[in-house]
């Protein structure tokens, strides 16, 4: 993977390159207009991860770039180490940190030695977690000096190593996004999925919400919900929602994030994408599933969000039982897979881009399809 390199002057010319590539490869499904949502050209990233490179006496930021189909860390001869003294990508509270954190364990050996990555998480209000992630056992001397490199930064700070994990305060952040004239807030975990760019997922919010906005006498059924980010902002656009994922640490946060938004007509589940759809179908029971009372909704619309491998055969033709479907993707080749499925049954409506990931090739998409009469 390349760093990448952040010029603000060309950022209309990087994303004319995405919206005419994006608009091309999907021509085949006759969609309506590309919708095209920016990115703040630099500093839009609310969390990173770097490793922490020691030469010496001297310590620095580095990232990997590849240099082959795959980057091997334990590989010197299939690595390039660059090192970063700031970050145009990361949010202006992390480049902040990012020289403040060094410089205050450069000279502390109980907090520098063995030291091999850090991690930050922050919002857009400036709330800041710090991971250090070391390769030796943390004691309470550890913990002694890392309090007091906590008060010195003004930012949370959590240790890791093997087998430990020690949270000096708390170990998340509240994200509050302005969404149509509503706050909406977040409990974002560490080492948890959020999203990277607030200001594009704001942008994806306001977008889902349109989209869905005269679904209120049918029930949302949403899959792979992550920590609710969809959820809590699309709840009132519906009756009632039923959520579900997999992770026990998003699901614990999704419902924490629907009660800290007086949402009461949601649901969130643990349980995966494919025993969902057994469940709806009644091959699969059990307590919870009896709990959902799943006869009881009317379900109008699928929201799926999936990881970059998108959905397999089954799954579409699941999605394909829905009058509406929201896809959103953060891997537009699967987007496409899919759509050759579900466009045998569903027209487009609405298609949009998200920049989601400025001066990459990648990027996220919104799809709104609904079921031909």
């Amino acid at each position: 993977m390349a760093v990448p390199v952040v010029d603000p002057a060309r950022y209309d010319q990087q994303l004319e390159a995405k919206r005419v590539r994006i608009s091309h490869d999907f021509a085949r499904f006759s969609p309506p207009t590309l919708e095209v949502f920016p990115s703040p050209p630099s500093h839009y990233r609310q969390r990173c991860e770097f490793r922490l490179w020691h030469e010496g006496d001297d310590l620095f930021y580095a990232m990997f770039e590849m240099q082959g189909s795959e980057v091997d860390p334990k590989d010197p001869k299939k690595k390039t180490v660059i090192r970063l003294d700031d970050y145009p990508v990361a949010g202006r509270r992390i480049n902040e940190l990012m020289p403040r954190l060094l410089d205050a364990i450069r000279d502390v050996p109980l907090l520098r030695r063995k030291l091999f990555q850090v991690e930050f998480l922050t919002t857009l209000e400036g709330e800041a977690l710090v991971t250090l992630i070391y390769h030796r056992p943390l004691d309470e001397a550890w913990e002694a000096e890392a309090r007091r490199l906590q008060a010195r930064l003004d930012a949370m700070i959590i240790g890791r190593s093997r087998k430990q994990r020690l949270v000096l305060e708390r170990d998340h952040v509240w994200e509050r996004l302005e969404v149509d004239g509503r706050e909406f807030v977040y409990q974002q975990v560490e080492n948890s999925f959020t999203q990277p760019n607030a200001e594009i997922c704001r942008s994806m919010l306001t977008w889902a919400r349109e989209v869905t906005r005269d679904s209120q006498d049918g029930d949302l059924v949403e899959l792979y919900c992550g920590n609710g980010n969809f959820t809590v902002a699309l709840a009132e656009n519906f009756r009632r929602v039923l959520a579900t994922e997999i992770s026990r640490t998003s699901v614990a946060s999704a419902r924490l994030n629907l009660e800290a938004n007086g949402i009461d007509n949601a649901v969130v589940g643990r349980m995966s994408a494919e025993e969902f759809s057994l469940a709806l179908k009644g091959e699969k029971g059990g307590r919870r599933v009896a709990e959902w009372a799943l006869d009881d909704y009317d379900f109008t619309t699928v929201l799926v969000d999936p990881p970059r491998a998108g959905l397999d055969e089954a799954s579409c033709r699941q999605l394909s039982d829905y009058s509406r479907i929201v896809y959103i993707s953060c891997n537009p080749d699967t987007l496409a897979d899919n759509l050759e499925t579900l466009t045998r049954s569903h027209d487009i409506r609405r298609f949009a881009l998200f920049d989601q990931f400025p001066w990459t090739p990648h990027c996220e998409c919104g799809v709104l399809l609904e079921r031909r009469t």
